[in-house]
Protein backbone atom coordinates (compact mmCIF):
# COMPACT_ATOMS: atom_id res chain seq x y z
CA UNK A 1 0.00 0.00 0.00
CA UNK A 2 1.24 3.06 -0.77
CA UNK A 3 1.24 6.58 1.18
CA UNK A 4 -0.44 9.55 -0.15
CA UNK A 5 3.25 11.02 -0.44
CA UNK A 6 5.00 8.07 -2.81
CA UNK A 7 5.19 10.08 -6.58
CA UNK A 8 4.06 7.70 -9.61
CA UNK A 9 6.70 9.91 -12.46
CA UNK A 10 3.70 10.55 -15.43
CA UNK A 11 5.92 9.68 -18.25
CA UNK A 12 8.46 7.13 -17.94
CA UNK A 13 10.96 6.11 -20.32
CA UNK A 14 12.90 3.20 -20.68
CA UNK A 15 15.55 2.19 -23.49
CA UNK A 16 15.81 -1.28 -23.84
CA UNK A 17 19.46 -1.84 -23.02
CA UNK A 18 21.60 -5.38 -23.09
CA UNK A 19 19.11 -7.76 -24.95
CA UNK A 20 21.97 -8.94 -27.15
CA UNK A 21 24.56 -9.06 -23.97
CA UNK A 22 21.80 -11.37 -22.54
CA UNK A 23 22.31 -13.92 -24.82
CA UNK A 24 25.80 -14.16 -25.47
CA UNK A 25 26.12 -14.51 -21.64
CA UNK A 26 24.02 -17.73 -22.53
CA UNK A 27 25.79 -19.04 -25.45
CA UNK A 28 22.91 -18.16 -27.53
CA UNK A 29 22.49 -16.01 -30.60
CA UNK A 30 21.80 -12.11 -30.24
CA UNK A 31 18.56 -12.36 -31.92
CA UNK A 32 17.51 -14.66 -28.90
CA UNK A 33 18.00 -12.01 -26.52
CA UNK A 34 15.85 -9.48 -28.58
CA UNK A 35 13.41 -12.56 -28.83
CA UNK A 36 13.30 -12.81 -25.66
CA UNK A 37 13.39 -8.65 -24.44
CA UNK A 38 10.44 -8.29 -26.66
CA UNK A 39 8.42 -10.72 -24.36
CA UNK A 40 9.62 -8.71 -21.45
CA UNK A 41 8.22 -5.22 -22.50
CA UNK A 42 4.93 -6.92 -23.23
CA UNK A 43 5.01 -7.84 -19.29
CA UNK A 44 6.96 -4.83 -18.26
CA UNK A 45 4.79 -2.34 -20.18
CA UNK A 46 1.76 -3.57 -18.55
CA UNK A 47 2.60 -3.65 -14.87
CA UNK A 48 4.11 -0.36 -15.53
CA UNK A 49 0.40 1.02 -16.27
CA UNK A 50 -0.77 -0.59 -13.39
CA UNK A 51 1.02 1.64 -11.31
CA UNK A 52 -0.90 4.37 -12.58
CA UNK A 53 1.74 5.72 -15.18
CA UNK A 54 0.23 7.33 -17.38
CA UNK A 55 2.80 7.89 -20.49
CA UNK A 56 5.56 4.99 -21.21
CA UNK A 57 7.99 5.52 -23.70
CA UNK A 58 10.87 3.09 -24.75
CA UNK A 59 13.43 3.27 -27.54
CA UNK A 60 12.83 -0.06 -29.73
CA UNK A 61 15.16 0.90 -32.45
CA UNK A 62 16.98 3.80 -33.37
CA UNK A 63 18.71 5.32 -36.43
CA UNK A 64 21.76 4.21 -36.16
CA UNK A 65 21.03 0.18 -34.96
CA UNK A 66 21.11 0.50 -39.16
CA UNK A 67 24.49 0.29 -38.65
CA UNK A 68 24.43 -3.35 -37.71
CA UNK A 69 24.56 -6.74 -39.24
CA UNK A 70 22.14 -7.34 -41.51
CA UNK A 71 21.09 -10.39 -40.23
CA UNK A 72 20.42 -8.86 -36.73
CA UNK A 73 18.35 -5.74 -38.22
CA UNK A 74 16.43 -8.37 -41.09
CA UNK A 75 15.59 -10.54 -37.54
CA UNK A 76 14.81 -7.37 -35.40
CA UNK A 77 12.67 -6.76 -38.41
CA UNK A 78 10.66 -9.72 -38.61
CA UNK A 79 10.10 -9.43 -35.05
CA UNK A 80 8.24 -6.49 -34.97
CA UNK A 81 6.62 -7.27 -38.11
CA UNK A 82 5.15 -10.39 -36.12
CA UNK A 83 4.74 -8.70 -32.83
CA UNK A 84 4.05 -5.34 -32.80
CA UNK A 85 -0.10 -6.24 -32.80
CA UNK A 86 1.02 -7.88 -29.47
CA UNK A 87 1.69 -4.93 -27.56
CA UNK A 88 -2.18 -4.25 -27.48
CA UNK A 89 -3.32 -5.11 -24.00
CA UNK A 90 -7.49 -4.18 -23.51
CA UNK A 91 -7.02 -4.25 -19.88
CA UNK A 92 -4.24 -0.96 -19.98
CA UNK A 93 -6.07 0.70 -22.75
CA UNK A 94 -2.99 2.03 -23.63
CA UNK A 95 -3.00 3.78 -27.27
CA UNK A 96 0.08 3.27 -28.95
CA UNK A 97 1.88 5.51 -30.80
CA UNK A 98 5.02 5.57 -33.16
CA UNK A 99 7.90 7.76 -32.90
CA UNK A 100 10.13 8.39 -35.36
CA UNK A 101 11.36 8.61 -39.55
CA UNK A 102 9.31 6.40 -41.56
CA UNK A 103 10.93 7.07 -44.97
CA UNK A 104 13.43 4.20 -45.36
CA UNK A 105 11.13 1.76 -43.71
CA UNK A 106 9.74 -1.30 -45.63
CA UNK A 107 5.93 -2.00 -46.59
CA UNK A 108 5.49 -4.65 -44.06
CA UNK A 109 6.95 -2.76 -41.49
CA UNK A 110 4.41 0.42 -42.24
CA UNK A 111 1.32 -1.66 -42.28
CA UNK A 112 2.40 -3.26 -38.90
CA UNK A 113 2.92 0.04 -37.17
CA UNK A 114 -0.12 1.61 -38.79
CA UNK A 115 -2.83 -1.47 -37.97
CA UNK A 116 -1.58 -1.38 -34.63
CA UNK A 117 -1.89 2.62 -34.20
CA UNK A 118 -5.49 2.16 -36.12
CA UNK A 119 -6.48 -0.78 -33.18
CA UNK A 120 -5.70 1.38 -30.38
CA UNK A 121 -6.12 4.98 -31.37
CA UNK A 122 -9.74 5.58 -29.05
CA UNK A 123 -7.88 4.33 -26.03
CA UNK A 124 -7.75 6.77 -23.53
CA UNK A 125 -6.07 5.94 -20.19
CA UNK A 126 -2.66 5.42 -21.36
CA UNK A 127 0.21 6.35 -24.10
CA UNK A 128 2.77 3.60 -25.46
CA UNK A 129 5.62 5.66 -27.18
CA UNK A 130 7.25 3.38 -29.22
CA UNK A 131 10.48 5.12 -30.39
CA UNK A 132 11.39 3.36 -33.66
CA UNK A 133 13.90 4.15 -36.62
CA UNK A 134 14.00 7.45 -33.73
CA UNK A 135 16.81 9.57 -32.83
CA UNK A 136 16.87 12.69 -30.76
CA UNK A 137 18.38 15.06 -32.82
CA UNK A 138 16.27 14.26 -35.77
CA UNK A 139 12.93 14.80 -33.73
CA UNK A 140 14.81 18.40 -33.38
CA UNK A 141 14.79 18.59 -36.80
CA UNK A 142 11.56 17.56 -37.99
CA UNK A 143 10.16 19.49 -35.50
CA UNK A 144 12.15 22.64 -36.58
CA UNK A 145 11.36 22.04 -40.14
CA UNK A 146 7.41 21.73 -39.70
CA UNK A 147 7.73 25.18 -37.36
CA UNK A 148 9.75 26.72 -40.37
CA UNK A 149 7.07 25.56 -42.72
CA UNK A 150 4.14 26.75 -40.71
CA UNK A 151 5.59 30.28 -40.04
CA UNK A 152 5.75 30.72 -43.65
CA UNK A 153 2.31 29.10 -44.38
CA UNK A 154 1.19 31.81 -41.53
CA UNK A 155 0.14 28.89 -39.64
CA UNK A 156 2.53 30.25 -36.63
CA UNK A 157 3.80 33.65 -35.44
CA UNK A 158 7.10 33.22 -34.61
CA UNK A 159 6.81 34.86 -31.51
CA UNK A 160 4.59 32.79 -30.17
CA UNK A 161 6.66 29.99 -29.93
CA UNK A 162 7.62 28.91 -26.64
CA UNK A 163 9.12 25.23 -25.34
CA UNK A 164 4.87 23.89 -24.73
CA UNK A 165 4.56 25.11 -28.34
CA UNK A 166 7.59 23.60 -29.51
CA UNK A 167 6.65 19.92 -27.90
CA UNK A 168 3.91 20.04 -29.63
CA UNK A 169 5.61 19.38 -33.38
CA UNK A 170 8.07 16.71 -31.54
CA UNK A 171 7.03 13.62 -32.74
CA UNK A 172 3.34 12.87 -31.30
CA UNK A 173 3.99 15.69 -28.60
CA UNK A 174 5.12 13.66 -26.21
CA UNK A 175 5.55 15.78 -23.04
CA UNK A 176 8.64 15.74 -20.82
CA UNK A 177 10.01 12.70 -19.13
CA UNK A 178 9.91 12.20 -15.59
CA UNK A 179 11.90 9.43 -14.94
CA UNK A 180 14.23 7.81 -17.55
CA UNK A 181 15.95 4.55 -17.03
CA UNK A 182 18.51 2.95 -19.08
CA UNK A 183 19.04 -1.10 -18.27
CA UNK A 184 22.91 -3.07 -18.64
CA UNK A 185 24.47 -0.59 -16.82
CA UNK A 186 25.34 1.91 -19.47
CA UNK A 187 25.37 5.22 -18.55
CA UNK A 188 24.48 7.46 -21.44
CA UNK A 189 20.81 8.48 -23.23
CA UNK A 190 21.83 7.59 -26.64
CA UNK A 191 20.28 10.68 -28.26
CA UNK A 192 17.25 9.20 -26.71
CA UNK A 193 14.14 11.94 -26.65
CA UNK A 194 16.98 14.57 -26.21
CA UNK A 195 14.53 17.59 -25.61
CA UNK A 196 11.98 15.83 -23.97
CA UNK A 197 14.66 14.38 -21.02
CA UNK A 198 15.69 18.06 -19.84
CA UNK A 199 14.82 17.72 -16.59
CA UNK A 200 14.30 13.90 -15.90
CA UNK A 201 15.30 11.94 -13.02
CA UNK A 202 17.57 9.28 -14.57
CA UNK A 203 18.02 5.95 -12.91
CA UNK A 204 20.75 3.27 -14.62
CA UNK A 205 20.40 -0.35 -13.36
CA UNK A 206 22.93 -2.83 -14.45
CA UNK A 207 20.07 -5.51 -15.19
CA UNK A 208 19.73 -6.50 -18.77
CA UNK A 209 16.60 -5.43 -19.91
CA UNK A 210 15.49 -9.56 -20.55
CA UNK A 211 15.56 -9.65 -16.50
CA UNK A 212 14.21 -6.52 -15.92
CA UNK A 213 10.91 -7.31 -13.70
CA UNK A 214 8.34 -6.17 -11.40
CA UNK A 215 10.71 -5.92 -8.76
CA UNK A 216 13.56 -4.16 -10.48
CA UNK A 217 10.72 -1.43 -11.85
CA UNK A 218 9.07 -1.02 -8.16
CA UNK A 219 13.08 -0.72 -6.97
CA UNK A 220 13.51 1.96 -9.99
CA UNK A 221 9.94 3.88 -8.59
CA UNK A 222 11.51 3.94 -4.93
CA UNK A 223 14.85 5.52 -5.96
CA UNK A 224 12.74 8.40 -7.92
CA UNK A 225 10.84 8.81 -4.62
CA UNK A 226 14.16 9.95 -3.08
CA UNK A 227 15.30 12.60 -5.79
CA UNK A 228 14.26 16.27 -4.78
CA UNK A 229 13.37 17.39 -8.53
CA UNK A 230 13.51 21.07 -8.18
CA UNK A 231 13.66 22.03 -11.42
CA UNK A 232 16.35 25.16 -11.19
CA UNK A 233 14.54 26.20 -8.04
CA UNK A 234 15.02 25.50 -5.24
CA UNK A 235 12.95 22.88 -2.48
CA UNK A 236 10.35 22.51 -5.51
CA UNK A 237 8.51 19.71 -5.96
CA UNK A 238 7.07 19.14 -9.04
CA UNK A 239 3.22 18.01 -9.60
CA UNK A 240 3.24 14.98 -12.00
CA UNK A 241 -0.57 14.59 -12.04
Amino acid sequence: MLDNDYKIPSHVAIILDGNGRWATKRGLKRSMGHKEGFETLKNISNYIFSKGVKILSVFAFSTENFKRDKEEVDYLMNLFIKNFKKLINKKNDAKIVFSGRRDNLSKEILDAIEETEEKTKNNKSHIFNICFNYGGRADIIDATKKIVDDCQKGKLDINNLTEDVYTQYLYNGIPDIDLLIRTSGEVRISNFMLYQAAYAEMYFPSTLFPDFSNDDFDLALDVYNKRNRRFGGINYEKKNN
